[in-house]
């Protein structure tokens, strides 16, 4: 069981700020940073640039302090019997730096939701959101090094799958990060495996395969909707992709739909 005594997001702070606590708190306290910040770590103070995590374990000491005009961060103290938390392999009072600082925000904000209005499902809410989070600070703090490219090559690819139907091309995603198309493709597929167009195309399709199974557009206005301009080209990319066209996907899928229907009666 948890019990949050308080969580907060995009806590400012004046560049004064100093938070410090020899013997630390009672529970547990987690930190993630937007801004630079100070931290005592292995005896020593050493500043850490934005997005990083730490987490204090009760009685652990606690210090850190602003390094810029402003400090900025979301935080959460609690008190935890639970595995997720308690036996966690994440440092403790050690900074690392987040993969993907604004999952983690949108799960802060979601928390501080959670936590200022009482409902009827509200714990077992607060402790999905607690065990989705933790179980991203895991898949960051496994991480070797996080380069300055990181945090634009993951808003390019979130917005690439949210809206694969955007006319993407290699120089125009470059010019949004102020680098050169080549070296856009090399760090993009270093990053995640994968080219940038590929990634493009991949959720071309897999939109497009949404669309057939689910709605009533013919096969060129679904092109339209998933960013192809030549019915043809869509048609050949979809094949290549699936093994099959649009067409015979679209009838596969009301098969499969058919026979589902007749095993329920």
């Amino acid at each position: 069981m948890n019990t949050i005594f308080y969580v907060e997001h995009d806590a400012v702070h004046h560049s004064g700020f100093v938070f410090d606590v020899p013997e630390g708190h009672d529970c547990w306290l987690l930190v993630i940073t937007k801004t630079a910040a100070q931290f005592w770590v292995d005896g020593e103070l050493k500043e850490y640039p934005p997005h990083h995590a730490v987490l204090y374990a009760p009685h652990q000491k606690i210090y850190y302090r602003a390094c810029a005009e402003q400090y900025v961060n979301d935080w959460i103290r609690l008190h935890s019997d639970e595995p997720y938390i308690t036996e966690s392999r994440l440092p403790r009072g050690k900074p690392f730096p987040l993969d993907d600082p604004e999952y983690c925000h949108k799960l802060f904000q979601l928390l501080v939701a959670e936590h200022s209005f009482k409902k009827d499902y509200q714990e077992a809410s607060m402790d999905f959101l607690l065990r989705t989070l933790f179980n991203k600070l895991l898949e960051s703090c496994v991480l070797e090094n996080i380069g300055p490219q990181h945090y634009p090559l993951m808003k390019l690819r979130t917005a690439i799958h949210n809206n694969p139907g955007h006319p993407w091309t290699v120089a125009a995603m470059a010019k949004t990060m102020s680098i050169s198309p080549g070296y856009l493709q090399l760090i993009y597929k270093k990053s995640f495996g994968v080219s940038c167009m590929d990634d493009v195309i991949h959720s071309r399709i897999r939109l497009a395969k949404e669309y057939l199974r689910h709605y009533l557009y013919s096969v060129a206005e679904i092109a339209d909707r998933c960013g192809y301009r030549n019915v043809e080209h869509f048609c050949r990319q979809f094949k290549q992709i699936t093994g099959v066209s649009p067409k015979r996907f679209k009838q596969q899928s009301v098969n499969v739909l058919t026979d589902r229907a007749n095993l329920d009666q």
